[in-house]
């Protein structure tokens, strides 16, 4: 075959490749129409019936000379391709995605901005015991100049005879010892209709790791103008928690705070497993603020500072650590809470390292 005949057909090629780009190309446009005619109607993006249909077409219409297993197996990655399409389509849609709002959201919470570029520190003992554990904590705050006390009123735990919280007597505790030391409070409610007393009692109701998706607390959390911050599930990927959140940005309320507290892996050697990597993808997917509990990520004290520093490091909006006066007799979780001693100087040790961006203490 001479040089002329071989760029001829080399020619030839050329052209179809274009042809076939540009085919490609306009049956992607009307896989993105059809995506956006099924999220209207709520109909499933992906059709296995429709896509044997296709296939079994292009089956009975190969006459070669590649085998029908290749040209179907080509076909399904122009299928897989459209599909991909039709779900970037949809995460543009959503309230949360970073696509659709570019700029940071920032949660004020009693003058605390959470997000935006500022970092915050979210401290307290896992579950309120008594107002003079409390008070304690909170103490120690003031002389530390922090602003944003966590602690568990009501405790969903993994055994029904553990300690379960006081409820709203506890509460009741975590309000009297933030108004008399002018913090800002965090707590976890379990039941929808809880979240409307919560209002009365929490600057920012807390919906923990085992509801991450009961979807009518969520549903509720969003019907109120109020903050929230929403955990990762033991075993949720990160597109779950995305559709979480919004599920109460939908419902109206864009005061959501996201954070990750680990996965159950089959890692011992650790509570769970500090999926870090979760911090920069919710920032590239999503616009709201992201915290990381090194606390209950863990499960050890001797890693809550080294941790702690890379959840700054990898970009996250502020660190949440548990705190209990006398954590060895503490109802709940005594073996990975620090004391307030130790606490001081995880404290100390963290803005030593110079990751926050500025020393004012939250």
């Amino acid at each position: 075959m001479s040089n002329e005949q071989l760029d001829k057909l080399r020619d030839q090629l050329d052209e179809i490749n274009l042809k076939l780009l540009e085919l490609i190309n306009e049956r992607g446009r009307l896989a993105k129409e059809i995506g956006q005619v099924k999220l209207k109607s709520g109909v499933n993006r992906f059709d296995p019936v429709r896509e044997r249909k296709m296939l079994d077409l292009i089956a009975e219409n190969n006459n070669g000379p590649f085998e029908t297993a290749t040209i179907q197996h080509l076909f399904k990655q122009i299928f897989k391709a459209s599909l991909e399409l039709q779900e970037d389509d949809n995460s543009k849609k959503l309230l949360v995605s970073r696509k659709k709002q570019p700029q940071d959201t920032v949660v004020e919470v009693k003058g605390v901005r959470i997000g935006g570029g500022e970092q915050v520190l979210v401290a307290g003992p896992c579950s309120v015991e008594s107002y003079e554990q409390v008070k304690a904590v909170a103490d120690n705050h003031n002389i530390q100049g922090l602003k944003l006390l966590r602690g568990g009123a009501f405790k969903p735990r993994t055994s029904p005879y553990d300690f379960q919280g006081l409820g709203v007597e506890g509460l009741e505790i975590l309000k009297r010892v933030a108004t008399e030391n002018d913090l800002a409070v965090i707590s976890e409610i379990v039941t929808p209709h809880d979240i409307e007393l919560a209002t009365q009692y929490v600057d920012v109701i807390q919906i923990g790791a085992r509801n991450m998706q009961n979807f009518e607390l969520l549903k509720a959390a969003g019907s109120v103008d109020h903050p929230v911050l929403l955990k990762r599930g033991l075993s949720a990927t990160i597109e779950e928690l995305i559709y979480a959140a919004e599920y109460i940005v939908s419902k109206g309320n864009s005061k959501v705070i996201l954070c990750e507290r680990g996965i159950r892996t089959y890692e011992k050697a650790t509570r769970n497993t500090l999926d870090i990597s979760a911090v920069p993808i919710l920032k590239q997917e999503t616009h709201l603020p992201v915290l990381v509990d090194v606390t209950h990520s863990t499960g050890r004290r001797d890693l809550l500072l080294p941790t702690a520093k890379a959840a700054l490091a990898i970009g996250a909006d502020g660190v949440m650590v548990e705190v209990h006066p006398d954590p060895a007799v503490a109802l709940s979780d005594a073996g990975q809470q620090l004391n307030i001693p130790a606490f001081n100087e995880f404290l100390e040790n963290l803005y030593a390292s110079g990751l926050f961006k500025s020393k004012v203490k939250i």
